[in-house]
């Protein structure tokens, strides 16, 4: 796959994945970021899940707080919002459907 193709991909996953890592527990940002490594496939540029946060707060779909952190500059926060929960639960709907339905149509190609 070309990088043009993997990055547009990725590009949508995003919001996806910060709100899912949200789902399971408030986060700052770097704790995303080092969450999403852990996954193979899903290691981020730490600008995006930055950018995403900020897209996802004017949206209303995150809130967050910041708090003095005891070794360095202060953390912001971020958890789902009732909205940030409906809508992942919305996406996460549509991604399932959508996942399917490619996966059973990529086992239909031949390989040639």
């Amino acid at each position: 796959m070309s990088d043009a193709n993997d990055a547009q991909m990725r590009k949508g996953l995003v919001s996806l994945s910060v709100l899912a890592v949200l789902a399971q527990e408030e986060a700052y940002g770097y704790a995303i970021v080092q969450q999403l490594e852990r996954r193979r496939g899903l290691e981020f540029k730490e600008s995006s899940i930055y950018l995403a946060l900020g897209r996802l707060s004017k949206e209303g779909l995150v809130a967050s707080r910041t708090v003095k952190s005891p070794s360095g500059p202060r953390r912001r926060y971020y958890q789902l919002t009732p909205q940030g929960k409906r809508h992942l639960r919305d996406l996460r709907e549509r991604w399932q459907l959508l996942s399917t339905a490619v996966s059973s149509l990529l086992t239909e190609v031949d390989d040639e």
